[in-house]
């Protein structure tokens, strides 16, 4: 080991301890040289050699005093200031410290303010969920004992057996019958994907369907136990939506007749007023006018209850449903223009609550009304979880929309709809609002929609000790990449992020690749769509120790292909796309020497946040993942689609701080990973 390829923090410390140590020696030969030539004794003695002692204690402590008072807070500091670059939302973990105290109310300042600006343009518009009413209750309960439509497919998708509700369900449907495959029923690809990747366990994967004029919801679910059939259980959306707005539509028309009512009562009561006295005995007179009186009085108070349950069922009778946002995006996309795909899901996709048919309708009259503010074709949609609200956003390159023009367009009907409610109409009923902002980045702008989010229960998997670091393959070694390649900016690459799943971490011993996940990321996108999940045959029994970290085990890798054929597949996945990983000498090294060669630039997520950030301590996922504030959806943690993805968004907050440093190339991020690698491999036992 040199020193020359210790990083900085630690050839500081070896400093140190090196003057202090030899300071310390020095005075312990020089000390005992005086002892023996002087021969003292008693207090003498004991200053004599405090004396002698002194300069390296005096070292020593100075060095002490430094790292807790100067050294540690700019640590805690630097790292408080990188994860406020990737993500300005992020909490403060880290105060100022020691000699920085000073700039502690500076800095919650500027975040503070920060945050509250950031607030204000987020939440203006937004609402809070209202709780269920009784009404609402009540329609669940009556929907929970309605007869269900349901279908029994075997592996390969072949009805097996139907009910009597799924006969009445889809009545005149030449789709539906014993052999007969469930595409010819429900010819949507999303789902016949779908049946392909249910767990063995029975957990129920839900999604959005056209039939015909209608639009379904199917639950779907592995029957445990059996040879992969499948159960269907369908509803029919398009029915909910039509009871709703039936007893909305209802309760519309009988408000005009009760309030023509209540003003003819009064207008009788004021003719009774005015009748000459002459006419009408005073005590039938009297009479007369208290009854109608009292009667319009009655009357008001009837219709102002109507009114008071109308506006009720705006914001509390639909039922909102849990829908799965490719499962949305996809069909927004086909609603849009079915000929060609106008919108691509970027980002993890996530779950969340809404009127499926009406946010689709929607978003395409949005699209529609301003089109001379929105591009003709290039949309993105991304979702983006926090802990009570989420954000439904469609993306594209340019200029916000004017308020003004969302203003119009939220009382603009939508005529495709049973009884044409308004716009507004659809946002009371999710408790919510729509607005316009422009992108950090200046050069795109995205529609918001906050909707409510799915509520996760079940308990993470137990945490893990990050994998251990191999420094035995030199990524910085493999071939470098062509001279337009090299050029080219980072955020215009195409990348693969991948991750594997193995074993056992003892690779050159005979632990082998059990699962291997991946997505992509282009021009500086996630796609959420576009992912990579397979699991391997490892033709070895997979140990109990492995599987409490990532939960996979045999029976999930029974009938898989081998390791050489996923490999294959995953060669055509990644195409001419970087690769990407996080300690990808661990990655790699488990997919080489297996007859498919990845001959592309490999970037390293753990490389490269040593590379930005020497002197602090923590590189692995889970720390970077808690400093960047980015989230493991629930149960993922340790798969490798899973880990795969987290490593993407760590690569996007990476990317400004590696800009901000004016490594903008390919060329230049490689020659900083090298750099990194080398100082890591000199570091090394």
């Amino acid at each position: 080991m040199t020193l020359k390829g210790l990083p900085k923090r630690q050839r500081l410390v070896g400093v140190w301890l090196l003057l202090s140590g030899v300071s310390l020696f020095g005075g312990v030969l020089f000390a005992a040289w005086l002892d023996s030539q002087l021969a003292l004794s008693g207090m003498a003695r004991w200053v004599l050699w405090l004396g002698s002692l002194s300069g390296g204690i005096t070292l020593f402590s100075i060095g002490l005093l430094l790292e807790h008072m100067l050294f540690t807070p700019l640590r805690h500091l630097q790292a408080q200031l990188a994860r406020w670059v990737a993500n300005p939302d992020a909490p403060d973990d880290h105060t100022a410290e020691g000699w920085l105290t000073g700039l502690g109310p500076d800095l919650r300042r500027v975040s503070h303010r920060w945050r509250a600006d950031r607030a204000r343009l987020t939440t203006a518009h937004a609402e809070g969920a209202r709780s269920a009413s009784r009404i609402r209750q009540e329609l669940e309960t009556l929907l929970q004992v309605l007869e269900t439509p349901l279908l029994l497919c075997d592996r390969h998708r072949r009805v097996m057996l139907f009910n009597q509700a799924a006969e009445t369900f889809f009545a005149g449907n030449t789709g539906l019958g014993l052999g007969k495959r469930l595409d010819a029923l429900l010819p949507t690809a999303t789902l016949a994907h779908a049946m392909t990747q249910l767990p063995d366990d029975g957990s129920p994967r839900e999604m959005l369907a056209p039939c015909g004029q209608r639009w379904l919801k199917v639950v779907i679910r592995r029957v445990p136990g059996s040879e992969h059939e499948t159960l269907v259980t369908c509803s029919d959306t398009t029915t909910t939506w039509n009871n709703e707005m039936g007893v909305r539509a209802a309760l519309n028309r009988m408000l005009p007749p009760l309030r023509q009512h209540a003003a003819n009562l009064s207008s009788a009561a004021d003719a009774l007023r005015q009748l000459p006295c002459s006419q009408t005995s005073p005590a039938l007179r009297t009479r007369f006018e208290h009854v109608m009186h009292d009667e319009s009085q009655a009357l008001n108070q009837r219709v102002a209850e109507i009114g008071t349950l109308l506006d009720d069922l705006q914001y509390h009778g639909e039922r909102l449903r849990p829908i799965w946002s490719n499962d949305f995006w996809q069909s927004l996309d086909e609603r849009l223009d079915p000929a060609q795909r106008l919108i691509t899901p970027i980002g993890v996709p996530a779950w969340f609550k809404g009127d499926a048919p009406a946010l689709i309708e929607l978003f395409a009259s949005l699209v529609e009304h301003l089109r001379c503010h929105l591009p003709a074709s290039g949309f993105e949609g991304e979702m983006t979880l926090h802990p009570k609200r989420a954000y439904v956003d469609l993306i594209w390159r340019g200029a916000a929309v004017p308020e003004s023009e969302l203003s119009v367009w939220r009382e603009s009907p939508l005529t495709t709809l049973p009884h044409s409610p308004t716009v507004a109409d659809i946002l009371r009923q999710h408790a919510t609002d729509i607005w316009s902002v422009t992108d950090t980045d200046k050069r795109h702008a995205r529609l918001r929609l906050p909707l409510p989010v799915i509520a996760q229960t079940q308990a993470p998997r137990e945490m893990a000790p990050p994998r251990p670091e191999f420094h035995d393959f030199g990524i910085a070694q493999l071939p470098a990449p062509d001279d337009t390649l090299a050029n080219r900016a980072l955020r215009s690459l195409e990348i693969v992020a991948f991750d594997t799943e193995t074993t056992g971490l003892e690779l050159r011993r005979g632990d082998t690749v059990i699962s291997l996940g991946a997505c992509r990321i282009v021009n500086g996108r996630l796609l959420a769509n576009d992912a990579f999940d397979h699991f391997v045959d490892p033709k070895r029994t997979i140990p109990a120790a492995s599987t409490v970290i990532h939960g996979i085990t045999d029976a999930d890798v029974a009938g898989a292909q081998p390791l050489n054929i996923v490999l294959g597949l995953f060669r055509d996945y990644v195409g001419d796309a970087v690769m990407l990983a996080h300690n990808a000498a661990f990655d790699m090294l488990a997919i080489s020497g297996h007859g498919v060669h990845f001959d592309m630039p490999v970037l390293d997520t753990l490389l490269l946040s040593k590379a930005l950030d020497e002197a602090l301590d923590g590189h692995d996922l889970d720390t970077l993942a808690k400093r960047y504030d980015l989230r493991f959806p629930p149960n993922t943690r340790h798969t490798a689609l899973g880990d795969a993805r987290v490593t993407a968004e760590l690569w996007l907050a990476l990317l400004p701080r590696l800009e901000a440093r004016g490594i903008d190339t390919l060329d230049a991020l490689l020659a900083l990973q090298a750099n990194a690698f080398d100082k890591e491999d000199a570091s090394a036992p």
